[in-house]
């Protein structure tokens, strides 16, 4: 039984009625112009017929779907800002790294065996 592919909504926004592919998982490879066989290199899962669908509605949609994208993209670089500040990578040589580490390794190796009752 072939079902027909659609797109629908279970609050993830669109995705296709076949799988959990969204619309937006695909808008980057269309908006570079990828082929279908580029797009099933690192979606296998998705045959020529679904994305035909879901690039069918991006050209009907695309200033909307381009500007939502765009939206997606700044917030993920303000997460990667924040996190970047919250855990700030540390600068220091490699020697001063593996130290650190080792120290951390030495620690952990003195609490190894902490609260066993024999």
């Amino acid at each position: 039984m072939v079902s027909e592919i659609t797109l629908i909504d279970k609050g993830r926004g669109l995705q296709l009625s076949t799988s959990r592919i969204t619309v937006m998982d695909l808008v980057q490879y269309f908006k570079h112009d990828w082929s279908y066989e580029e797009i099933m290199q690192w979606i296998p899962s998705l045959t020529r017929e679904e994305i035909a669908v879901v690039e069918a509605y991006y050209r009907e949609h695309k200033n909307e779907l381009d500007e939502e994208d765009r939206k997606i993209d700044e917030y993920r670089e303000e997460q990667a800002r924040l996190q970047a500040l919250r855990f700030p990578i540390p600068d220091e040589t490699r020697e001063e790294k593996l130290a650190r580490f080792r120290k951390l390794l030495k620690a952990r190796e003195e609490k190894n065996g902490e609260g066993n009752p024999r």
